[in-house]
């Protein structure tokens, strides 16, 4: 066979940006117990330092948005990567919750606007190639989520140090990352209006929204939390603890990877309610699960339902007829993909007076509002 150079190409820059922003959450995640031991605070406390994250990452969605209008998704999507990678080696200095506080907003703030920036140049690769390929992206982002949580657990049974850990990870990933994202691309530009303080969904992308938040909740209360659920209510050792969102990841993936298949043949409206049925009934499993490893089918089983979700819902905002793209996703992404940070917070909050059960079943909740919502979807032209 001849010889065939390995050659950059725009679908594979926008692959390797999402799977280099789900590595390093995914890397987080992983170490949330540690970080919790190591500055001795509760599950109140951890609750409210998260809610530092969140306000990163909401005020960065307007600011990203505006900025993928005016200088191209492409170029946008780049220069954020650049500010996230450190973001999460340096989570590791903080010796005092307040640090964690002010280390956290610069974590979600450099998390959030890449994903408005890669969402925004893989809509631009969708529409250039016709075909529905955003799922598949995202598939990427699950894939390098679970790859993250997974190297965490290695991490912790090896006895690496946080702070060691996260700035191998961060390098390894930053590295080929930036190389393959420097592929050229013309992005469609436009004037960037001046950006809002809060980014919020205007018209019908107000349902868009309000969906996104119901389904992205779980995900980050599940990236954050699932493993203190198993530690407090099945005795896991954290090893085994952390690999609750290794499994939950995989499901994603694998759903995501026939997602656009799935799409195409039942439509973004079906499939959105059949994924918050799947999503309700394996928090369900989690909850009432009598072992860590039928917990584990629990999570599988829910990221296998929440995996087609986000991608419908950026799908959705970056093809609106009246609204910019980056406008449009920061918008949603303020009611969504905000939540990925705000849904821990809340899950704290409700442990805290509760218990962590307790806010796990909130999210059976959310996941049937999925489904009554899912109508959203349907394209503006039909």
């Amino acid at each position: 066979m001849p010889f065939r150079p390995f050659r950059r190409s725009p679908r594979l820059a926008v692959s390797a940006l999402f799977f280099f922003n789900g590595g390093l959450f995914g890397g987080w995640a992983a170490r949330v117990p540690s970080i919790k031991a190591a500055l001795d605070i509760g599950e109140g406390t951890l609750g409210l330092l998260l809610l530092a994250a969140a306000a990163g990452a909401i005020l960065s969605f307007p600011l990203a948005g505006r900025l993928t209008d005016s200088i191209g998704a492409a170029r946008t999507s780049r220069l954020v990567a650049v500010l996230y990678a450190p973001s999460l080696p340096a989570l590791a200095l903080a010796s005092e919750p307040w640090h964690l506080a002010l280390l956290l907003f610069v974590f979600g703030a450099t998390h959030g606007g890449m994903d408005i920036s890669m969402n925004a140049w893989g809509a631009e690769v969708e529409r250039a190639r016709g075909r529905s390929t955003m799922v598949s992206f995202h598939a990427m982002w699950s894939l390098g989520a679970g790859v993250g949580a997974g190297v965490g657990a290695l991490a912790i049974a090896s006895g690496l140090s946080v702070g060691a850990h996260f700035t191998v990870h961060a390098l390894l990933l930053a590295g080929p990352t930036l190389w393959l994202a420097s592929v050229p691309w013309q992005s469609r530009m436009g004037r960037g209006r001046k950006a809002p303080l809060i980014a919020l969904p205007r018209g019908a992308l107000v349902w868009v929204g309000v969906l996104g938040l119901c389904a992205m909740i779980g995900e980050g209360a599940i990236a954050d939390w699932g493993a203190l659920l198993l530690i407090e209510r099945l005795a896991a050792d954290e090893a085994r603890a952390v690999l609750a969102f290794s499994f939950f990841s995989v499901a994603m993936v694998a759903m995501r990877l026939a997602g656009d298949r799935i799409v195409a043949r039942l439509g973004p409206v079906r499939v959105a309610r059949i994924g918050g049925a799947v999503t309700a009934a394996g928090t369900v499993l989690i909850l009432l699960a009598p072992s860590v490893e039928i917990a584990w089918i629990g999570f599988a089983v829910t990221g296998a339902g929440t995996a087609t979700i986000a991608p419908l819902v950026y799908a959705r905002a970056a093809r609106d007829p009246v609204i910019p793209p980056g406008a449009a996703l920061a918008g949603v992404s303020t009611l969504g993909y905000g939540s990925l940070f705000i849904g821990p917070p809340l899950i704290g909050a409700i442990a805290e007076v509760a218990s962590l059960t307790a806010g796990f079943w909130v999210l059976v909740g959310m996941a049937l509002l999925v489904v009554a919502l899912a109508g959203a979807l349907r394209s503006p032209a039909s």
